[in-house]
């Protein structure tokens, strides 16, 4: 039965069957709390300000992001090592699908009434923990949820799709690559107080959502764009 299931999905799918897993599991699980309270207590979060995971991985982590994503844009037209294997069209969905995940969490982020744990009383700030999914005012600025900054690293999860028919070993880690990114970037902000856990799991589930949905819209796209 198992073998038959395998067959009948791909890989891609259950991929997602596993992001939205975990994710659904630890919002199930109520440990975004006591995660956070492992870097900080009521007088806040020591490690805010912290050069290394400020300064390098906040910081130098975001621009590097952007600079990656200009260099996408710029091999469109002139490819580079593994770019130079997949097709014009190829290219183009990889910097379209990084761009769209990124945006798509900017949105959401931008419409949260979520607030950071920085700014709960837990932990020396004024407003009350309250799920992402009640929509609940909770006395602080919002617009914390999903995790901006995770998705410097899961944006480019698209890249697994542009790369699978061509060489599946490297699409794999393609998809390791920006996974792992995204984590160590997510636990970052975590230790700082700028998210919970929750808030980076539902970033990937989102980048990866995003580069599904761009990834079956674009044999569309192209083939009404060259009608």
């Amino acid at each position: 039965m198992t073998t038959r299931w395998s067959r009948a999905l791909p890989e891609s799918a259950w991929i997602t069957f596993a992001l939205l897993a975990v994710a659904l599991a630890w919002d199930a699980s109520g440990l975004d709390l006591p995660f956070a309270h492992l870097a900080g207590s009521a007088q806040g979060f020591p490690w805010k300000d912290h050069w290394f995971l400020f300064d390098v991985l906040h910081e130098g982590g975001r621009h590097l992001a952007w600079l990656l994503v200009l260099g996408l844009c710029l091999a469109v037209w002139w490819p580079v090592g593994p770019l130079e294997r997949i097709t014009l069209r190829r290219r183009v969905q990889l910097a379209v699908s990084t761009l769209a995940a990124a945006l798509a969490v900017g949105v959401l982020k931008k419409a949260s009434l979520t607030s950071c744990p920085w700014e709960l009383a837990q932990f020396g700030g004024v407003a009350r923990y309250a799920s992402h999914w009640s929509r609940i005012v909770d006395g602080g600025a919002g617009q914390c949820f999903p995790a901006g900054h995770a998705s410097s690293g899961f944006a480019f999860l698209g890249g697994y799709f542009v790369f699978r028919d061509v060489d599946l070993r490297l699409a794999r880690r393609w998809l390791l690559g920006a996974t792992a990114a995204g984590l160590v970037l997510g636990l970052a902000q975590q230790w700082r107080g700028a998210h919970f856990m929750s808030h980076t799991l539902w970033t990937a589930v989102v980048c990866w959502i995003v580069a599904c949905g761009v990834d079956a819209a674009w044999p569309q796209a192209t083939a009404l764009a060259g009608s």
